[in-house]
């Protein structure tokens, strides 16, 4: 995969804390560490549009009580099937 390089200011307070992950082994460089929380917000970014969906969903199809029952009895049956 190709990459692009970019520069980033960072306050030296965000600096500081980026470099302790570094120095702590958290992280090889302080590129790995940026790239793994531009990793993270994009991740969280899809997972909010699809929980935004699924309330589209909802909100144009409200679950009905006999959803909400036979959700009720599936997570009940899966509940006594563990082995705990």
């Amino acid at each position: 995969m190709s990459s692009q390089q970019i520069a980033v200011r960072l306050p030296e307070s965000l600096l500081s804390n980026l470099d302790r992950l570094i120095s702590s082994g958290r992280y090889g460089s302080r590129a790995e560490a940026v790239r793994a929380g531009v990793e993270k917000v994009l991740a969280d970014e899809e997972r909010r549009s699809i929980d935004r969906a699924i309330i589209a969903g909802y909100q144009k199809h409200p679950q009905t009580d006999a959803d909400a029952l036979a959700a009720t009895a599936s997570l009940r049956a899966a509940i006594q099937e563990e082995p705990w």
